[in-house]
């Protein structure tokens, strides 16, 4: 992992709580900013999976050993569902505000849905209210109920952070639910952004990530252009290590000179 430079600033003594963290961009998260922690941080990570994020755990622990106190607790849940999200917040209203300067959210989990098909196969709502149930619903839902539990107070900075995507601003064939997904929490945080001055929110575009979500791409999509663009990007190198996008959204959070409410993209850093 790209190791972060000691002149830099801190995040505080934080609550940090990063969802989809058990493998890929969110293990890789929940690792770097362990390290730009203050000592009696709490790492709140959230997955389906629990023998993978307790893994997680471990490899926080073992990467801060000796350097700081950090409490780390491993959240099972699946945000598809009302009770998954209500468990994820209760686990942070645990965490006294008092003893925290900073509170800040990751919403990384997400799914790519069926790209295989094209928009005019959508015919059962019931589908589409599935992928929108964890992609949108719960986002928005975790992020008010989080905010809530920490309402503004003198000393104590709110950060919402959205783990976007080009496709939120770029209309893909096939790829209609994810680019609905990832336009929806982009205008989502657009007005979070409006409604609530004081927290910073921010979307920010990882590009394209050398991740599991890639291999769907690149062997299901069902426009044949976007399935070779993918593939040629996989075979030329062109894909980026989830390290290499996660270290410049490190710094973005460090300098904390963005617009709230933006979108950043990793090539525009």
């Amino acid at each position: 992992m790209e190791t972060i430079s000691q002149e830099r600033r801190n995040l505080g003594r934080a609550l940090c709580i990063i969802t989809g963290a058990s493998k890929g961009y969110g293990r890789t998260l929940a690792l770097q900013l362990s390290c730009l922690l203050k000592s009696r941080s709490v790492l709140i990570l959230v997955a389906r999976t629990a023998d993978q994020l307790n893994k997680v755990k471990e490899d926080i622990m073992a990467l801060n050993k000796g350097h700081k106190k950090l409490f780390v607790r491993c959240v099972q849940a699946d945000l598809e569902k009302t009770d998954g999200v209500q468990k994820t917040i209760q686990a942070a209203k645990e965490t006294s505000s008092s003893e925290m300067d900073h509170v800040l959210l990751i919403n990384n989990a997400a799914s790519l849905g069926d790209v295989s098909r094209l928009a005019s196969s959508f015919t059962d709502p019931a589908e589409v209210n599935r992928y929108l149930s964890l992609n949108v619903s719960c986002v928005l839902s975790l992020t008010a109920g989080v905010l809530q539990a920490f309402p503004h107070r003198v000393g104590l900075q709110r950060t919402v952070v959205n783990i976007s995507s080009l496709c939120a601003l770029k209309a893909l064939p096939s790829w209609v639910l994810y680019c609905t997904g990832k336009a929806a929490r982009d205008m989502m945080f657009r007005v979070l952004a409006e409604e609530e001055p004081d927290v910073r929110v921010l979307s920010y575009a990882p590009g394209p990530l050398d991740t599991d979500m890639q291999l769907q791409a690149r062997c299901f999509s069902g426009d044949l252009k976007i399935r070779l663009s993918f593939s040629s990007m996989f075979s030329e190198g062109q894909l980026l290590s989830c390290e290499e996008s996660g270290d410049k959204l490190m710094k973005l959070l460090l300098n904390n000179e963005y617009p709230s409410g933006a979108h950043i993209d990793f090539y525009e850093l």
